[in-house]
């Protein structure tokens, strides 16, 4: 009698191990996943824990030891260069290993491994844009390179010594929750984030949308939407610098009109955000309290849990630098040491240009001066969780990759192909650069680090203990004639091509200025005198307020530079403003309208959390850009980009009659009165909606949101918070935008250090070192930088102490 339930209890038991042990569509093994033993409680992590250890691994040539701050900053101290990067790589793994690897797959087009048959199409469109294929280029130069090779070879041999040590139970939560296991790291994996980099800030391109719109708009309306020079600039080397005639001479073509004319192109080009850009700038010692220079840097990047980047500080016979590290590369990006500092801007310059191509037998031959030559395809296999691999062909050409052909984004198109050529998958050793500023003396030093710096374009800031200070707008910029790269050119005319690139030395440059401070905000280079050629999307207003500011004082100090850095004045709005009062018929507002004007008409141009104000001006300006252009630029099937904010408010302040004010789609002829009019009372009347909600204070109403690298996992993520600034204002923080990292450097004989990334260093959620720092950053705090000297292994910041030897 006891023999039936006994078999069913063990029936019961078994299949619960099977069914526990297996997945069932998303989800992980719950059995493993709720396990005691190896399951996600083992990613608990105490605030007690005691990280002190003895760690032997292989490879290294001497012994490092790690100190570990209250804020688990590692400051590494080594024997020799190579062991630092060894160890540098050991502890990006041990505390962003998942964050890394995740984002080597995001470029390589490998996500649908992970995440499944839903990321196919973004991992067709990361091999179209040869993203593999550019790393594999760069890799090539950074191992041909002694110092570069040697350091990604190191650092990978660390973080695989970390892989190494994982066990089921130690394994990163999300490993865990996507079930699937760490890949050997390999340098090719950092080459790649590298690249994912470049394809952040210099990935945009406007040929597509431009190419549209001059179809469909004149020569002259087309100047003004989309103008080389706006009415105001103020240049990152200022108006009126005299530039010497170029070295290099650009062939214009006998025919370089658009070839493409009457062509329509349908593909709509997924881009980065338009506001990937920061702030920098160095204040020379004449300017400044303490009579030390002073650098500050904050690049405004897409947020995100676990943050971007990861406080490090290296010390070697060689060098003693801190700064903000790139998980997944050696060295310090952004940062200072013993004797310099430097910081970096977004140049913004448009690289990567499209050509129409003429194939025939599908994409087996394409038709290039005057003759078909055989395309190399590349057959890519994507491997995809729990189904079939999927195959997609990508067409080489002498341009680059084919992005955009018959079968992609989708079948529609008219069988247009577009290839690419993208300055991006060129040769490079970017990382060399930042290698050798990590121990750069001088400004001679700064000199030659910054000749091995291509692409994305940058603008380097630097000062130095000595009192230089400098910038240099750096990269390689293509030799292009007028309006080349604005628009699609002809594939199967080799005229069409790059012409080489600006010399190197005459890239824009400036020197200890008499004004005593240097500075970039995404704006213009130069202005419209410097002899070559560029393209691209320049912001205005952060930089003017930033200079503004800087000129204003002769008695600058660390807490002012923090204080510009969180600066919430809306330059844009004081300029907006005057226009707006002349032009808004105020008498015709209802009662409950003109309450609301009268919040704007008085507000301080603060874009405050707690400003009811500034979320108005936001809702109206929004309204009233739409008003103006959607009845031109949105059109099926067309993409079109909307001319910049920037762009029409000087339009409209120069010109309150522009043709584009009246709406092509109603039979009366509309004023801008109206067109303000119109704009203002939606702004006002659903600020009256959200101020019944509590939701009119600007930090409610669009507020930031810190998102988890899924996007969908909101428990670990960083929600609601209530930050003001935003776009042309200092302290740029958007809803999911905004400064990365700020840093403050003050560079006197003891060297004094501020900063704060919105985060923490540990990428497991259940750490509480893994979004500590968030509300500080929300709140516009600092915290002190600790450069520690190897004889200060006593200091009471010192936490924990991991020894690392040859095993």
């Amino acid at each position: 009698m006891r023999f039936v339930p006994f078999t069913v209890s063990a029936v019961i038991t078994i299949t619960l191990i099977v069914c526990l042990d297996r997945s069932w569509g998303s989800l992980p093994p719950l059995g493993r996943l709720l396990s005691p033993q190896e399951g996600f409680w083992q990613n608990a992590t105490s605030i007690s824990k005691d990280y002190n250890e003895d760690l032997k691994v292989p490879g290294l040539k001497g012994k490092v030891e790690v100190w570990l701050d209250d804020r688990m900053v590692p400051h590494i101290f080594a024997e020799n260069t190579t062991d630092a990067y060894y160890v540098e790589g050991y502890m990006h793994a041990r505390d962003r290993l998942w964050q890394m690897e995740l984002q080597s797959f995001a470029a390589a087009g490998r996500l649908s491994e992970i995440l499944g048959s839903k990321m196919i199409t973004y991992d067709r469109q990361q091999r179209r844009l040869g993203m593999l294929y550019g790393a594999e280029q760069a890799l090539k130069a950074m191992e041909d390179d002694p110092v570069a090779g040697a350091a990604i070879n190191a650092y990978s041999d660390g973080v695989n010594a970390y892989i190494s040590t994982l066990t089921r139970a130690t394994l990163p939560l999300e490993y865990k929750l996507l079930n699937y296991k760490p890949e050997k790291w390999t340098p090719l994996n950092s080459a790649l984030l590298l690249k994912m980099m470049a394809a952040d800030l210099a990935g945009g391109a406007n040929d597509l949308v431009y190419t549209n719109a001059r179809q469909l708009f004149s020569k002259e309306d087309f100047a003004k939407m989309y103008p080389d020079f706006g009415d105001s600039i103020d240049p990152i080397i200022p108006r009126g610098t005299q530039y010497p005639a170029p070295s290099v001479k650009v062939t214009v073509p006998a025919d370089s009109i658009l070839k493409a004319a009457g062509v329509i192109l349908h593909f709509k080009e997924d881009k980065p955000d338009p506001d990937n850009g920061s702030n920098n700038w160095a204040v020379a010692g004449s300017k400044t309290r303490s009579g030390a220079p002073i650098l500050a840097n904050d690049p405004h990047l897409g947020l995100s849990l676990p943050s971007l980047w990861y406080e490090a500080q290296i010390h070697t016979p060689e060098m003693n630098v801190y700064g903000a590290t790139l998980p997944g590369a050696p060295g310090v990006i952004i940062g200072f040491n013993d004797h310099i500092a430097w910081g970096v801007t977004n140049g913004a310059e448009d690289v990567k240009d499209f050509y129409l191509m003429q194939f025939r037998n599908g994409k087996q031959q394409y038709l290039f001066n005057g003759a078909y030559r055989n395309a190399d395809l590349h057959i890519e296999k994507i491997n995809v969780k729990g189904e079939k691999p999927y195959y997609d062909t990508v067409a080489y050409t002498v341009w680059g990759p084919v992005v955009y052909d018959n079968v992609f984004p989708d079948t529609a198109t008219g069988h247009q192909f577009l290839a690419m050529r993208w300055k991006a998958l060129d040769p490079s050793n970017e990382i060399r650069t930042f290698l050798e500023l990590n121990k750069a003396h001088n400004y001679n030093d700064y000199l030659a680090a910054l000749k091995y710096y291509t692409c994305p374009a940058q603008n380097f800031a630097f000062a130095a203990k000595t009192g230089e200070i400098a910038l240099w707008h750096n990269g390689q910029f293509p030799l292009r004639f007028k309006d080349q790269g604005k628009w699609i050119m002809p594939g199967s005319d080799s005229t069409f091509a790059w012409q080489g690139y600006v010399p190197q030395e005459e890239n824009p440059h400036i020197l200890n200025p008499a004004r005593g401070f240097v500075s970039s905000a995404n704006q213009h280079p130069t202005d419209s005198t410097y002899p070559y050629r560029y393209v691209a999307d320049f912001d205005l207003f952060r930089g003017k307020r930033i200079n503004e500011v800087l000129a204003a004082d002769s008695q600058i100090t660390v807490q002012q530079m923090m204080d510009l850095q969180n600066d919430f004045l809306n330059p844009f709005a004081r300029a907006a403003l005057p226009m707006i009062r002349a032009h808004l018929p105020v008498s015709l507002l209802t009662s409950d309208q003109r309450t609301y004007w009268e919040l704007l008409d008085k507000w301080n141009l603060q874009s405050s959390p707690e400003s009811k104000a500034a979320t108005i001006f936001n809702i109206f300006w929004d309204k009233l850009q739409s008003a103006i252009w959607d009845d031109d630029i949105v059109r099926e099937k067309t993409p079109l980009q909307q001319p910049w904010e920037k762009t029409t408010l000087l339009w409209l302040i120069r010109d309150s009659s522009m043709k584009f004010i009246d709406n092509i789609h109603t039979p009366e002829k509309e004023t801008l009165s109206q067109t303000i009019l119109t704009a203002f009372a939606f702004a006002a009347d659903s600020a009256k909606v959200l101020d019944g909600e509590h939701k009119l204070e600007f930090g409610r109403f669009r507020g930031t949101n810190i998102r988890h690298l899924t996007r969908s996992i909101i428990p670990f993520s960083a929600m609601n918070l209530r930050t003001g600034g935003g776009r042309h204002i200092v302290n740029a923080t958007k809803q999911i935008h905004g400064p990365s990292w700020k840093m403050v450097v003050e560079l006197s004989a003891k060297t004094v250090a501020y900063g704060i990334y919105p985060g923490g260093q540990s990428g497991n959620p259940g750490s509480p070192f893994y979004d500590n720092a968030v509300q500080d950053w929300v709140q516009g705090k600092y915290y002190l930088l600790h450069v520690f000297d190897p004889k200060e292994d006593t200091d009471p910041a010192v936490k924990f102490k991991v020894r690392f030897s040859k095993g």
